[in-house]
């Protein structure tokens, strides 16, 4: 899996309001995944937030390695899945954050001004990418290096 930086198409995705999963690890073992917005930062990390009452802030808080995959709107053969960790989390103190999101994403404030939410950076450990995002390594082959059975050399 290639790491960063980001190359342009991967980088331009990204700067997008796309959907996107999120997954965590309960404390089991077993992953849970949700819906999510999410915005990459200008230092590569990339931002989610989430209500204080969410389970997946105790699972962070447990275990912070997280995944993301961004799928492009219109097109969901294109995406883009990133490995990493929860490097930084806080209270969304005026919700400033929640509002950033909700600018990109439904260009407006957030609307729920009552419940408390809490921010997580994170920072990407490798990625790979799918359709229009798929990277390859100079020659042609595939970034990840890995041989898929029966399809003969990478």
């Amino acid at each position: 899996m290639p790491t960063l930086p980001f190359p342009d198409p991967v980088r331009d995705l990204l700067a997008q309001a796309n959907p996107a999963v999120v997954s965590t690890l309960r404390s089991d073992g077993h992953p849970v995944s949700v819906a999510t917005w999410y915005l990459l930062e200008d230092d590569d990390r990339l931002l989610v937030n989430m209500d204080h009452t969410r389970r997946r802030l105790q699972h962070l808080r447990v275990d912070p390695r997280i995944t993301l995959t961004v799928l492009k709107d219109g097109d969901w053969y294109t995406h883009v899945s990133i490995v990493g960790q929860v490097v930084e989390m806080r209270d969304d103190e005026g919700l400033a954050d929640i509002d950033r999101l909700s600018m990109r994403y439904r260009d407006r404030p957030y609307t729920n001004r009552d419940s408390p939410r809490v921010s997580a950076w994170i920072a990407v450990d490798r990625w790979h990418g799918w359709g229009a995002a798929r990277t390859r390594r100079p020659g042609g082959g595939r970034a990840t290096g890995r041989r898929t059975t029966g399809r003969g050399p990478p």
